[in-house]
């Protein structure tokens, strides 16, 4: 079960968003302040840290900059009133992973925590092996035997993603979700010039191909016995 760390002052918020929260699945924590978060953290593991901006003792910029200088790179989605481009900008900057602005909209929050947390577990797995091919997430390398290839940014999260579940259909949506980000303006030719591209550098390597779904979206099938 995953669990999140909820960072709110106001009292009626916090048992609300524990209330969605749990009633999703997840195991809830909560903490008024920055401060009081940061040893929560010390701790527990925390898979997500759903964070208010606006709090007394240690604001949620403060405490963002401050997990981030620690090397703590746990996802935050911040909550905030404020929706100038310049308060997102610095939370971004900061280290935030996405916003929530307020008022809580339900469906909106735990859209955006699913699509965080599928893209930190992506990150986590760092490796995976599929036959004699292997794919190096932080170094965005696909190697199969003697041949390497080093990936632009979105198209090895795209192959990753795909390999990491064999079969299983994304739709386009989801996988400008989870690859680009909620909000993105990326446009489903996006997602099918990067899924060309692969289709054309890896057209020969019988591990694996990519199939699209009519009207739907794409898959990896993997071949086991090649």
């Amino acid at each position: 079960m995953f669990q999140i760390l909820v960072v709110e002052d106001d009292a009626n918020t916090a048992k609300f968003l524990k209330l969605i929260l749990t009633q999703a699945g997840y195991h809830v924590l909560l903490s008024e302040n920055g401060k009081e978060a940061l040893k929560v953290t010390d701790k527990n593991y925390i898979d997500l840290i759903l964070l208010d901006v606006m709090m007394p003792e240690m604001d949620g910029y403060e405490f963002t900059q401050c997990l981030r200088s620690c090397g703590d790179n746990t996802p935050i989605l911040m909550l905030t009133a404020k929706q100038l481009p310049e308060d997102k900008c610095k939370g971004f900057i900061l280290g935030v992973d996405d916003y929530v602005t307020k008022p809580i909209h339900e469906e909106e929050i735990l859209l955006r925590i699913r699509a965080i947390l599928r893209r930190s577990q992506i990150a986590n797995e760092q490796k995976l092996h599929i036959g004699k091919i292997m794919l190096d997430y932080n170094s965005l390398t696909v190697k199969r035997e003697d041949e390497s290839y080093t990936l632009p940014q979105k198209e090895f999260y795209l192959l990753y993603k795909l390999l990491s579940y064999p079969d299983k259909i994304f739709t386009r949506i989801q996988l400008m979700d989870e690859i680009w980000g909620m909000s993105s303006e990326t446009v489903d030719t996006t997602i099918n010039v990067h899924i060309t591209r692969l289709r054309r550098r890896f057209e020969n390597w019988p591990e694996f191909e990519i199939k699209a779904i009519r009207g739907i979206g794409y898959k990896a099938v993997i071949h086991q016995n090649d």
